[in-house]
């Protein structure tokens, strides 16, 4: 995860009263070059898919929407079954906790604009690990080959600022 970008878990669960001859599966896109794709799900008769499957997405702070396509595999290529677009406003609307996962569910839509099922999933925003410096590599650094300040140093630096931006007069 950048400084340019949050980390989404995002899990595909399932999918409601979608019509599909074939085995679906579901691409997740974040507006971005990456993609994310499930395992293709056989069609049991029944109108409710599983997946139930974990990614995690690098979203760009600047992004507004997250795509799920269902699709399924056809003879010599893919067939688009369904598409729901949802806004990063949704569900990320700062009331939330960073670590609560959030399930929701949204109505697909096929290349014509007509209702093709539901999309049920997960969202939960990755909080970043922070680092931390113990006192043993404190120590370490302070007592150690590393001690710049001299033998009676406490630890504390001197920094002398350089002005980069400063004109250069040759």
């Amino acid at each position: 995860m950048g400084f340019n970008s949050r980390t989404l878990e995002v899990t595909v669960m399932s999918g409601e009263n979608i019509h599909v001859p074939e085995d679906a599966y579901v691409v997740v896109r974040g507006e971005s070059l990456d993609c994310y794709t499930t395992k293709t799900v056989k069609d049991n008769k029944s109108s409710f898919l599983s997946w139930n499957e974990k990614f995690l997405l690098d979203m760009p702070l600047h992004a507004r929407s997250i795509t799920f396509e269902v699709q399924c595999k056809k003879f010599k290529g893919v067939r688009p079954i369904g598409v729901a677009r949802i806004a990063v406003a949704d569900f990320l609307s700062g009331s939330e906790s960073e670590n609560c996962m959030q399930v929701l569910r949204y109505r697909l839509r096929d290349w014509e604009g007509r209702k093709n099922g539901v999309i049920n999933f997960g969202v939960r925003v990755v909080v970043p690990e922070k680092t931390s410096v113990t006192t043993a590599e404190i120590d370490t650094v302070m007592n150690g080959k590393k001690n710049y300040g001299g033998k009676n140093s406490n630890g504390v630096v001197i920094g002398i600022p350089i002005w980069w931006n400063y004109p250069n007069v040759i």
